[in-house]
């Protein structure tokens, strides 16, 4: 079975229990992360370590949080360390963690083969979701391209040129830093967009009270035809719902004394972990 679960952030014990919950089996199960498996919760450096030694039974996406880890590692003093991360900074395994951080991608296509009951039924992973003017097709390379200078020699230099809020809107004619940091933007900090696109970045709440001018990316009307399911974390005052067909929301806000979401995705079935505690 494939189960796919919203944001970590460290509640490494509404993990723990949510896995019981579904009774993961390491050998035959495989579990599917959102991203922000760090930050804000009291065990991330837990949550780290028993992830990256999941091995095989996971798949994981990388979120802002953790691209964020990764930057704090790389250079350090630069910024402030959350209370939560600096465990993992100061950890022996360090270094080898962030390594395994390097090594894991922006978005992946998740196939659930066809069976007697079903068809074949196909899965496109991100943090924050699918820009309505990329196809699967077109995220999935373009998160390709993240990965490799993620994982080759200047990825520093990636790293420390990630930050900003600009471009804002997407071009095919972007090239160096400015391409790379709107792919990052698009696939791990997107929430509202204004109506032609562009991303805004100061809006965490829910999709009741939008910022003038603004919808949900889920909103914007398709360019592209969307031919199989999105699941993404990221929007935690979604509270898991987006009201378009097909689209998953699974941070349902743990850290925040909300709940831990896992969905199977051979069914669509949903197990809810509460929070046990509040940050």
């Amino acid at each position: 079975m494939h189960y796919a679960i919203g944001d970590i952030q460290g509640c490494q014990s509404e993990l723990e229990a949510l896995l019981e919950q579904i009774n993961f089996r390491p050998k035959k199960d495989t579990l599917l992360f959102v991203g922000d498996l760090v930050c804000r919760g009291p065990r991330s450096l837990d949550s780290l370590r028993f992830i990256k030694n999941l091995g095989e039974s996971a798949i994981t996406v990388l979120g802002n949080h953790d691209l964020h880890l990764i930057y704090l590692a790389s250079f350090p003093g630069k910024k402030k360390v959350h209370k939560t991360l600096q465990p993992i900074l100061d950890a022996d395994d360090c270094h080898e963690l962030i390594e395994w951080l390097r090594f894991q991608s922006l978005a992946e296509q998740i196939v659930i083969p066809e069976r007697e009951d079903q068809p074949e039924r196909r899965f496109l992973m991100s943090h924050a979701g699918l820009p309505a003017s990329w196809s699967v097709k077109q995220a999935l390379r373009r998160a390709k391209e993240i990965e490799v200078m993620l994982r080759g020699d200047y990825w520093q230099d990636l790293i420390k040129n990630m930050y900003g809020d600009q471009p804002a809107s997407w071009s095919d004619d972007l090239i160096g830093a400015d391409r790379y940091r709107c792919i990052i933007n698009h696939l791990t900090r997107m929430r509202f967009c204004h109506l032609d696109g562009s991303l805004e970045f100061e809006t965490k709440g829910n999709t009741d009270q939008p910022p003038k001018g603004c919808v949900p990316w889920f909103e914007i009307p398709r360019q592209k035809n969307l031919d199989q399911q999105i699941l993404f974390g990221h929007w935690a005052a979604l509270q898991g719902k987006t009201g378009v067909k097909n689209l998953h929301a699974l941070d349902t806000g743990c850290v925040w004394g909300g709940w831990m979401t896992a969905m199977r995705l051979e069914d669509g079935k949903l197990f809810h972990q509460v929070s046990l505690q509040s940050v």
